[in-house]
């Protein structure tokens, strides 16, 4: 098991602090998270917490999976890797038309 945990549905105003001290009851916390959103530097509701060791992040699992705070419950479970590819979709990232920019008014 990894030691790198997903923890979603987190209220928008919860902070890396909040979350350390949240998770330091089930273990040593490594390094937290919180998603942001580039634009606005809002929290984007869910983050990722790194525990001390496998055993730390199997009892946060446990502990904290459906957890309530803020009036949502967490979604606490082990973190995925990334699956690689950027974030344009299509034909070489300019909406799938390859690279090809079609002419929207007529050429005078």
């Amino acid at each position: 098991m990894a030691r790198k945990l997903y923890v979603g549905n987190l209220p928008y105003d919860t902070g890396e602090t909040d979350l350390q001290s949240l998770f330091a009851a089930a273990g040593t916390v490594e390094s937290v998270n919180v998603m942001r959103d580039m634009a606005t530097g809002r929290a984007r509701g869910f983050a990722f917490v790194e525990m001390g060791s496998d055993e730390e992040a199997q009892a946060a699992i446990s502990q904290f999976n459906d957890y309530q705070l803020g009036g949502r419950n967490l979604t606490v479970n082990e973190a995925r890797p990334k699956t690689g590819g950027g974030g344009f979709g299509g034909g070489g990232g300019f909406g799938g038309d390859g690279g090809r920019r079609k002419r929207s008014e007529p050429r005078w």
